[in-house]
């Protein structure tokens, strides 16, 4: 099963490499699938690849990258072994600049079929261009980050962009930092539930 599994993430690479549904495809090095864990419990969505994901291939591989290693190690989650790391475009935006509606909505089904080739048990939102990708809503980070939302029969929790954070560094109470911490505490928390859980409890049919 794991063969027929790793087969079908290949060819959805390859796939997803001659796509031109929308205009990034003329900007891009390459397209910028995953890195991670395909088959781990917990998926991570971003906004879009930058310059240095553009030139390596792989999403969250600079500064923010690094920083969201650190973040999941800080609750005992290796980014290689415990997540499987993607976005919400697969290309990158010119100048880095935000995806617009249009190019998310011509990616979307990419990822759809992403969730569905690796069944991620909780899926992490970083960033409101995430949320907005993934869920459609549209607003300020800082009022949904700590909010689980039912999709695509598992849950998310959206919590703010490493990118975001490393402008704001620090580590009080109540700073971006600090609650970042707390949503990936309850994550790690969540995921721990999900494993000693019988399958059939395992819905999104109550709250976390």
């Amino acid at each position: 099963m794991e063969g027929d599994s790793g087969a079908a993430l290949q060819q959805f690479a390859r796939d997803c490499a001659n796509c031109r549904r929308c205009p990034l495809a003329e900007g891009r090095q390459q397209v910028v699938v995953s890195r991670g864990n395909p088959r781990a419990a917990l998926m991570v969505i971003g906004e879009g690849p930058g310059a240095q994901e553009d030139a390596t291939g792989s999403p969250f591989v600079g500064r923010a990258g690094q920083l969201l290693d650190r973040m999941l190690a800080s609750v005992g989650l290796d980014s290689n072994r415990d997540a499987y790391i993607c976005n919400v475009v697969k290309c990158r935006p010119p100048d880095n600049r935000k995806p617009t509606p249009q190019e998310m909505a011509a990616c979307l089904p990419w990822l759809l079929q992403q969730v569905e080739l690796v069944q991620p048990k909780l899926v992490l939102l970083a960033g409101a261009t995430a949320v907005e990708g993934v869920l459609g809503i549209k607003g300020g980070i800082t009022r949904l980050r700590g909010q689980w939302r039912p999709w695509q029969g598992r849950w998310c929790l959206p919590i703010f962009h490493p990118s975001y954070l490393l402008r704001n560094p620090s580590r009080e109470p109540d700073t971006p930092k600090w609650h970042t911490w707390q949503d990936l505490k309850a994550v790690r928390a969540r995921l721990d539930q999900l494993e000693t859980a019988p399958a059939h409890a395992q819905d999104s049919s109550g709250a976390p």
